[in-house]
């Protein structure tokens, strides 16, 4: 059974700063990135359990071909998506929204 995944909203405008970065990297980059980043939501919702904790409750799936992590937290009634940060990024950055 899929679970329904909510997006926060600092969450979405990470994803919409990498985008717009990707698109400024070259034609077609950021949609790429997009639908890598779609692979691993539909992931999300279908297995929430399937990646390691990084904190109390707290998820970490990588973007395949795209240096991010998206950090998110499973509950029995839907996945919840914290954050997407480039991997380089200090964990704090996340931990604040947790």
């Amino acid at each position: 059974m899929s679970l329904p995944v909510v997006v926060r909203p600092e969450a979405d405008d990470d994803i919409v700063a990498a985008r717009a970065w990707y698109d400024e990297q070259g034609a077609g980059l950021g949609a790429r990135f997009a639908a890598r980043l779609a692979a691993v939501i539909d992931r999300l919702s279908d297995v929430p359990e399937l990646y390691g904790e990084v904190g109390p409750g707290v998820r970490a799936a990588t973007v395949a071909r795209f240096p991010y992590v998206v950090y998110y937290r499973p509950f029995a009634d839907r996945v919840e998506v914290l954050a997407v940060l480039h991997g380089s990024r200090d964990p704090a950055a996340w931990q604040g929204r947790a």
